[in-house]
């Protein structure tokens, strides 16, 4: 293992994304639990998730960050639908929304057969539109990050919503939390984290991989497991290579699941995004801070 600046090389095929006179940058802190960016590049900004103080950031390039939204009903992962809207996992309101261009919010779920979601985590767009989105209950276990409640539906969920019909349907379910989630480039993939053991409850934390047919998802399997820390969110670049973030930064993993190097980060990451003009700048939102950090690669093109 070879340390280059802020960058840990555990593999020779990781040395390509190391630029050598790089470093991580603190692009703006004072956060609880920062979580859920996503890039806009055509207002040239990144939008975040404070989780516990219920609000959304927004750092432009030049200009530094500033509160975006308040109250935010305690947001966490965010994304983009193939129309640029935002769509955001509002853990306090317990729903999935979609921000529309003229800034009102439209409610595209908050129930499974009449039974209120859990607190909806973290989303994906697929091209076709579909928004397939995990329901753990982190949003509703205290008032921290939401408001303490109990599961109506007794189990936790990934949830795929029709872009026609609006139907929400279940599309995994054997997972203890899940949490993360994202489709590789060829959207072939469906990779899930399961933080399982990260509020008492059985079950390591891992990443798994699921094959996409259609509006489903089959053949769940480890992909890797993690550690240290737990693999809350995560994005791929153009390779198929998955970053994902971890307790002592972000991880970067082969689609075979090798661990190839990491990006070194002083406080525990929760998720990240890839941004800038060119996609080579990572983004990453830990515990009180935004990091960025650019990379010799470029993240896979998602909404």
């Amino acid at each position: 293992m070879q340390t280059i600046n802020d960058f840990e090389v555990w593999d020779k095929r990781f040395l390509p994304y190391v630029l050598g006179n790089v470093r991580l940058e603190k692009l703006h802190s004072g956060m609880r639990w920062a979580e859920g960016p996503v890039w806009f590049a055509d207002g040239g900004y990144v939008l975040w998730s404070d989780i516990p103080n219920n609000r959304m950031m927004r750092w432009i390039e030049g200009v530094g960050a500033h509160v975006w939204r308040f109250p935010a009903n305690n947001s966490n992962g965010n994304t983009r639908d193939r129309e640029g809207r935002l769509v955001t996992c509002e853990h306090g309101a317990r729903r999935v929304t979609r921000t529309e261009a003229d800034g009102s919010i439209t409610v595209l779920a908050d129930r499974w057969k009449g039974q209120r979601l859990n607190s909806p985590n973290d989303v994906v767009v697929k091209s076709d539109g579909s928004i397939w989105f995990t329901d753990p209950p982190y949003g509703i276990l205290t008032d921290y990050e939401g408001n303490k409640g109990k599961s109506e539906i007794g189990r936790c969920n990934v949830y795929r919503i029709d872009p026609r019909s609006g139907a929400v349907d279940v599309v995994i379910d054997d997972m203890v939390r899940p949490n993360g989630i994202a489709f590789d480039p060829k959207e072939e993939k469906l990779y899930v984290a399961d933080t399982g053991n990260s509020d008492g409850e059985e079950g390591a934390p891992n990443i798994r991989v699921y094959d996409v047919s259609g509006k489903r998802a089959r053949n769940g399997r480890l992909f890797v497991k993690l550690s240290p820390g737990l693999a809350d969110g995560f994005r791929f670049d153009t390779q198929g290579n998955l970053w994902t973030s971890a307790g002592d930064g972000v991880h970067c993993y082969t689609p075979k699941g090798d661990l190839v190097g990491k990006v070194l980060v002083p406080e525990v990451v929760a998720n990240l995004c890839f941004g800038g003009p060119k996609r080579n700048r990572l983004y990453i939102t830990a515990t009180t801070s935004l990091y960025a950090i650019h990379i010799g690669g470029n993240g896979a093109m998602v909404p």
